[in-house]
């Protein structure tokens, strides 16, 4: 077996570009950057996002988020971005993540800074729908409920319910959350953990979120679960871009909140590949675990083997490959 180190210096192998701002190229779900024939991540940080008493800095993470999506799109201007990134949509969906409780959580100021952006690019506020599995889960984000057509609206699927007919693809059979079916596009912005299962949850994993039955998708280490669930046409379609929420993070003891093994990354993942974003994401979380001398999640017997699953050809929602990964760190 590979010692630690050996290990993550492999799977984090391959080009990072620094500062690069490629020709953007806004392609169907799981297809590659024409240019380089790569899939394009961004990681963007800032080392003092947070104040004194542990909170994000609102004004800090607008700038993050700006930063981050220029140098995605390869567009200088913020609102240009955005306009490339929704394309014709016209309802977006932005779907949270509060599963964790109020600790660990996806972060509201990342999410009202992508609200504001997208108000800006021309969706009026009644067509943004900030949603997550329910009540409960909004509220731990720091959010409060609301219908109200004339504003953003913000409510979980115990409110719209689910559609009647099922769908399936190889181990997912399950029911769509209603507010998936009434968005033209949705925005993951999930919250990095460990999971106890699954070892890694991001960007794929978050969509558990949209269906009546997560439990049934949990055998096996969630794998071929997530791939499969991340295969349904509606989601497949559909959930075209992440801002990961890499603000703070649990490293180990996900996915609820462990306040002895919170950090803080002061980072988000961007981009289109959603497997992509798992793997980079997996990474960072590997580096962490080493850092604090936890073994690696492989040695754990927790490998979040979805994401190489989910890269197959079957499935082909991404690559997993970092030869194959347009990495910009910005």
């Amino acid at each position: 077996m590979k010692n630690r180190r050996e290990f993550i210096q492999q799977a984090a192998s391959g080009a990072v570009i620094i500062g690069t701002q490629p020709r953007l190229a806004l392609l169907e779900p799981g297809h590659h950057d024409l240019d380089a024939g790569k899939s394009r991540v961004v990681t963007a940080r800032d080392p003092q996002l947070h104040d004194a008493f542990s909170q994000p800095i609102e004004s800090r993470v607008q700038a993050l988020l700006d930063r981050a999506v220029a140098s995605w799109t390869g567009l200088p201007h913020s609102i240009d971005s955005w306009k490339k990134i929704v394309g014709t949509a016209k309802v977006i969906g932005i779907k949270t993540n509060g599963l964790g409780g109020k600790g660990i959580s996806s972060h509201a100021v990342l999410v009202n800074a992508i609200a504001a952006r997208l108000q800006q690019a021309g969706i009026q506020p009644g067509n943004i729908i900030i949603w997550d599995r329910n009540a409960r889960d909004l509220q731990a984000c720091g959010f409060t409920i609301s219908t109200d057509p004339t504003r953003i609206r913000c409510f979980g699927s115990d409110v719209s319910g689910f559609e009647i007919a099922q769908e399936s693809y190889g181990t997912a059979k399950i029911r769509l959350s209603k507010i998936l079916s009434q968005c033209d596009m949705v925005i993951g912005v999930p919250i990095l953990k460990d999971h106890s299962m699954a070892g890694v949850t991001f960007a794929m994993k978050n969509m558990y979120g949209v269906v009546d039955r997560p439990m049934d998708l949990h055998a096996d280490n969630c794998c071929p679960g997530v791939a499969d669930l991340n295969c349904i046409p509606a989601i497949r379609q559909k959930v075209r871009f992440t801002i990961g929420d890499a603000i703070s993070s649990v490293y180990d003891g996900g996915p609820g909140f462990r306040p002895e093994r919170l950090w803080y990354p002061n980072t988000l993942i961007i981009g289109e590949d959603r497997v992509a974003i798992d793997h980079t994401a997996w990474q960072l979380l590997e580096r962490k675990r080493d850092e604090a001398g936890i073994v690696t999640f492989e040695a754990a017997g927790r490998a979040p083997r979805y994401i190489a699953v989910a890269a197959d050809k079957d499935h082909n929602l991404g690559t997993n490959d970092p030869a194959r990964i347009h990495l910009i760190e910005v």
